[in-house]
C-alpha cells in the first residue's frame, strides 16, 4: 500500500487515526522478517492461552489455522498501561519548511505520527493509554483509559500539536517530567518524546526527572528525536547560509563548512552522553531519527512490551 498516496487523501494530519494505521500495517506486513512474526492484525485480537486458564474463551478457529490457542480479548480487559509524553516546544518543529508528508516531517510531526502508531496497536490490544504534552506550559494531561472515546480525544491533541505551531522561548522539560511522575501512580509503560534540545536548564535536572519517572518501577523509554542529516551530521552545503535558533531567535551568519567538524564533534559527544547516562539510569535509550522511518519506533515497542508485561 502506498502510504504517500494514502497520506494525501488523508488530507495532512487532519485523519490522523488513518496515518497510524497505514504505518502500523505496513510495519506488521514486513514482521515476516523479524523475530515477531507472530504479530499481526488478527492476533491483535487475542491473547496466548495460559495453562490453567478457563477453556470458555478459547478461539477454536484460529487454532485450526495456527496449531496454537488463543483465548478472545474483551473491552474491559487491560494488560498494560502506556503513558505517552510529547515535547512541543518550539525546536520540536524543525524544519519549519517540512510539511506533513510522510517523506517530508519535522520533529513534533514525526513524534506525533509515531505515537498515533503506538496507540494504535495499544488500543487493538486492549490497554490503557495517557498522554501529557509540553512545551512552555504543561499544555495537557490525560490518564490511562481505553475508550474508543478517550482514544479519539488523545487523537485530537495529538493533531492540534501538529497544525497548531507553538512559540515557546524556553521549555523547563525537568519541571514537567516531574509533574507528570507525581500524576502516574500505577505502573506504566512510558514513551517520552523530545529533542533534548533545551536553553534553560542543565542535564542534570533533566535526568534527575527522568529519573523521578522510574520511582513507581515504571519502565520508561526515551525516543530522541532528531534530523539526522542536519542536526548530527550538519549536512549543509557550503553556501553563506544564516541559522536561526527557533527557541531564541538569535542568529548567526557564517558558511557551514567553517563550523561543521567542530559540530559534528561536540554534538556526538552529547548524544552519546545521553546514552551513557540513560544506560546509568536504566531508560532506554533510542534514536529517532525522523528520515528512517518508524520501524524502529514500533519495534522498540514490541521489545518492551514483551519485557513489561
Amino acid at each position: 500500500m502506498d502510504l504517500q498516496k494514502e497520506i494525501n487523501k488523508a488530507d495532512g494530519f487532519k485523519n490522523l487515526e488513518l496515518l497510524a494505521k497505514q504505518v502500523v500495517e505496513g510495519f506488521i506486513s514486513g514482521m515476516h522478517k523479524s523475530p515477531f512474526h507472530g504479530f499481526s492484525a488478527e492476533f491483535a485480537e487475542h491473547k496466548i492461552y495460559n495453562q490453567g486458564e478457563s477453556t470458555k474463551h478459547i478461539d477454536w478457529k484460529l487454532y485450526a489455522k495456527t496449531d496454537r490457542l488463543y483465548t478472545k480479548r474483551y473491552d474491559e480487559e487491560t494488560n498494560l498501561r502506556c503513558h505517552i509524553v510529547l515535547d512541543n516546544s518550539t525546536s520540536m518543529h524543525y524544519p519549519e519548511s517540512a510539511g506533513t508528508t510522510i517523506n517530508n516531517l519535522n520533529k513534533i510531526a514525526f513524534s506525533v505520527l509515531a505515537s498515533a502508531s503506538l496507540m494504535y496497536i495499544l488500543k487493538k490490544q486492549r490497554d490503557a493509554v495517557g498522554l501529557s504534552i509540553y512545551s512552555d506550559n504543561y499544555d495537557f494531561y490525560s490518564p490511562e483509559k481505553g475508550s474508543e472515546r478517550h482514544h479519539q480525544m488523545l487523537l485530537a491533541k495529538l493533531s492540534e500539536s501538529v497544525l497548531n505551531k507553538t512559540f515557546s522561548k524556553t521549555t523547563e522539560t525537568y519541571k514537567y517530567l516531574h509533574r507528570i511522575a507525581e500524576k502516574i501512580h500505577r505502573r506504566s509503560l512510558i514513551f517520552v518524546f523530545t529533542d533534548m534540545f533545551q536553553t534553560s536548564e542543565d542535564d542534570e535536572k533533566i535526568f534527575e526527572a527522568l529519573r523521578h519517572l522510574k520511582f513507581n518501577k515504571h519502565e520508561v523509554v526515551m525516543f530522541h528525536v532528531f534530523d539526522k542529516s542536519k542536526e548530527l551530521t550538519f549536512d549543509f552545503d557550503n553556501r553563506p547560509k544564516r541559522f536561526v535558533d527557533i527557541e531564541t531567535g538569535e542568529t548567526i551568519d557564517l558558511f557551514p563548512d567553517t563550523v561543521k567538524e567542530n559540530y559534528e564533534k561536540t554534538v556526538s559527544q552529547y548524544f552519546k552522553n545521553l546514552k551513557i547516562r540513560c544506560g546509568q539510569y536504566r531508560i532506554k535509550y533510542v534514536e529517532a531519527d525522523i528520515n528512517a522511518g518508524f520501524n524502529q519506533i514500533l519495534t522498540t515497542y514490541m521489545i518492551e512490551r514483551q519485557k513489561f508485561v
